[in-house]
């Protein structure tokens, strides 16, 4: 079907558009119909339309409706950009059958989504730059926008995570398998590739709500010392510990990852460079080498840009650092080790884990959404609902497209003469 063919009405169409809505709704047609590898039903007050081009194969080619209920939601495209369509999804002015497949729709044609960005939405963009430079990961700052995100409240984060509690990306062998074992294999293949056993004198940066700490230290007896800055993560962990019987074994710190001391046979840090900030990396990594012992390891698990959109990525403010995680940034693998590469830390092994993390947040979608009355129940608006399911759908589908990954940096100091434990990929 040609873009921007009439489709039969099948669905609830919005309220009428005034003149300005309707023309920044013929403008967004306009950018749609140049959609390739994809078709999308936009059905509103002012007609039922397909746009897009199907892909040569039609196995990749990606479908989704929209449904705009609100005329407004062109105006908050228009002010605010991608940015403003999430908030108006938070909004419920508008709604979609699949909000992954339309993610990856836009992750496929970037450049028409870069388009959006344009016009009017860059004085959006402007403000939204000024908001996220106040947002500063000062030590200050840090704890602020941590606890923006991770104290929530821990029985938000239990409904949908596993029992191991870890709030980043498994390790999935199969497509099938349950999150649970998924996880456990994450967990265990750091404590490999680090070679931990009793005599393994560990710190981390960034708890979570312990489950590293907890995993190396039962299953490797190893002793772990490990930091957080948030006070809800920080209580739970605790009593997590003291549950298990791990006490003599986990040392629980409420202390900024910059003012730990000491030195340790290994180091990890899992999904926790992410909320340093960019300015910060090089201390992240000056720190990182300094709490190692000359001949220690460090493991760390990072969330990644590719390495031509990094300084970009760093110029704007997209849903997630406006809504979601306050202060925070996606490093790129080549930003990463050129700030390991200022210290003596040496790469010895790279990991990408990126398709897993896009299964891992599919399940975390399904259990939030399957629990939503629980979720009400403990006091959060139907708004930040909408911004939840958002925000899982919009990072998994960025995850399957690829334009973000997740890695394991495996780095030594130079006294390093192990010979560290690598997977079998075979």
């Amino acid at each position: 079907m040609d873009a921007a063919e009439p489709a039969q009405e099948d669905g609830k169409r919005g309220s009428p558009a005034g003149s300005l809505e309707r023309l920044l709704r013929r403008r967004l047609l306009d950018t749609l119909a140049a959609l390739r590898d994809a078709e999308i039903r936009l059905i509103d007050a002012e007609g039922d339309l397909r746009l897009g081009a199907p892909a040569a194969d039609p196995a990749r080619t990606l479908h989704c409706t929209l449904r705009i209920d609100d005329p407004g939601f062109y105006r908050a495209l228009a002010t605010n950009g991608s940015v403003g369509a999430a908030e108006a999804y938070m909004d419920g002015l508008w709604h979609c059958d699949d909000l992954v497949a339309l993610v990856r729709i836009l992750v496929r044609n970037r450049d028409l989504l870069d388009a959006m960005e344009s016009g009017t939405a860059r004085l959006g963009g402007l403000l939204m730059r000024g908001w996220h430079a106040l947002r500063r990961n000062t030590r200050g700052g840090s704890r602020r926008n941590i606890a923006a995100h991770y104290d929530l409240g821990n029985e938000l984060f239990e409904l949908f995570l596993d029992p191991s509690m870890m709030y980043s990306s498994a390790l999935y062998a199969r497509e099938d398998e349950s999150l649970e074992d998924a996880q456990f294999r994450k967990l265990d293949r750091i404590c490999r590739k680090l070679q931990l056993g009793p005599q393994s004198r560990v710190v981390e940066i960034g708890t979570g709500w312990g489950g590293f700490a907890l995993h190396a230290a039962k299953h490797y007896g190893a002793h772990v010392t490990t930091t957080t800055i948030s006070r809800e993560q920080h209580s739970l962990a605790e009593r997590r510990v003291q549950e298990a019987g791990l006490g003599d074994r986990i040392d629980l710190l409420l202390r900024d990852y910059r003012e730990l001391d000491g030195q340790y046979d290994a180091l990890v840090s899992i999904e926790m460079i992410e909320a340093i900030g960019h300015q910060y990396l090089d201390t992240y990594f000056a720190k990182v080498a300094s709490l190692l012992k000359p001949e220690g390891m460090a493991l760390i698990q990072a969330i990644t840009i590719e390495d031509h959109r990094y300084q970009q990525a760093l110029e704007s403010v997209d849903f997630i650092k406006r809504h979601i995680f306050p202060g925070s940034f996606i490093p790129s693998v080549s930003a990463m080790l050129g700030a390991a590469g200022r210290t003596d830390l040496r790469l010895f092994n790279l990991e990408d884990i990126g398709p897993s993390y896009a299964l891992t947040l599919r399940e975390w979608r399904r259990r939030f959404m399957g629990q939503l009355d629980r979720v009400r129940a403990l006091g959060y608006p139907d708004r930040f609902i909408r911004m939840w399911e958002f925000y899982l759908a919009y990072c998994e589908g960025g995850f399957i497209e690829r334009s973000i990954g997740n890695v394991h940096l495996l780095l030594t100091r130079p006294g390093c003469r192990r010979e560290p434990w690598l997977p079998d990929l075979s």
